[in-house]
């Protein structure tokens, strides 16, 4: 196999928020890379990762754990504190993954650009691709347990530090004034099933339905084959339903797959893009926020 060892140099420049498996690859040993695996739930693949990734645990420590809604992003503290315990410095360049293709990746790569830090880009199909291409996988505890740390650790500690920015991640009040707004666009994530309330919710408790003023864009509909559409499709896609509106707020389940809307319009050219963090685990809730059915 090709010796795939690279310098700093050949990843102090990412091609954009999307690298392909060869390009990790090539790079996949340089000084000052890191590969981050952000699976999450039935997608993750237990035991089998890119190698010398580390585990960014959405479901567990990369989350606030000490509210109702799922998924929440961590306070700046919390999240360096994380950061720092997987080995990642200010001046790393980060790749992240997920065992779905682009799944909860995306959200991984909006949370690190929330807290300042913008060395950071999603594997293109994540390990569906990476494997598809032939190249190897690694037993993540057998791996840990030879390098003297735990599966999906590092070796030591990093030195990264938050910097949050405002207005990436949002509230519901935010989404609140964006529906009121003519010159932003909310858009949906989840299934046409669950937006139109015909569909049931994962999640116990939820109303079914979505916000009024709405639309819906399914995050599986900006992909294909596992990997992300061209740009140009993704402009047509965003384009078809936001018209002229440049401001976009995403929405989904939990504040997951609204990313992959995220990385899309990011992909497609917006610049004026927010993430609704509790999503429909949020606005669903029994409450007075307005819900409506039917498409």
């Amino acid at each position: 196999m090709t010796d795939h060892a690279g310098t700093s140099d050949d990843v102090g420049s990412l091609p954009g928020p999307l690298v392909g498996a060869d390009w990790l690859a090539a790079r996949i040993a340089a000084e000052g890379l890191v590969v981050l695996d952000a699976s999450v739930g039935a997608h993750r693949e237990a035991g089998r990762r890119i190698p010398g990734a580390r585990r960014f645990d959405i479901d567990g420590a990369m989350s606030d754990g000490a509210g109702p809604l799922p998924h929440m992003m961590p306070g700046a503290r919390r999240f360096t504190e994380e950061m720092r315990a997987l080995g990642v410095d200010d001046t790393d360049t980060v790749v992240v993954y997920d065992a779905a293709g682009i799944y909860s990746s995306a959200r991984a790569w909006w949370m690190l650009r929330a807290m300042g830090f913008d060395r950071v880009a999603v594997l293109d199909g994540g390990l569906p691709a990476w494997t598809a291409a032939g190249l190897p996988v690694e037993n993540a505890q057998e791996a840990g347990e030879a390098g003297g740390r735990s599966p999906g650790g590092a070796e030591r500690a990093g030195d990264f530090t938050a910097r949050p920015r405002d207005g990436m991640l949002v509230g519901s009040g935010a989404v609140a004034a964006a529906l009121a707004d003519p010159r932003s666009a909310v858009l949906d994530a989840r299934s046409r099933e669950r937006f139109a309330g015909t569909g049931a919710e994962p999640r116990p408790g939820l109303r079914p339905g979505h916000m009024p003023g709405a639309l819906n864009l399914p995050f599986g509909e900006i992909k294909r084959d596992g990997r992300m559409l061209p740009a140009h499709e993704l402009r047509s896609s965003y384009a078809a339903l936001t018209g002229e509106r440049e401001r976009l707020v995403v929405s989904c389940g939990s504040g997951v797959t609204a990313c992959v809307l995220a990385l899309g319009a990011e992909l497609a050219g917006y610049r004026e893009v927010s993430v609704y963090d509790g999503s429909w685990s949020d606005w669903g809730r029994p409450s007075e926020l307005p819900v409506v059915t039917g498409e």
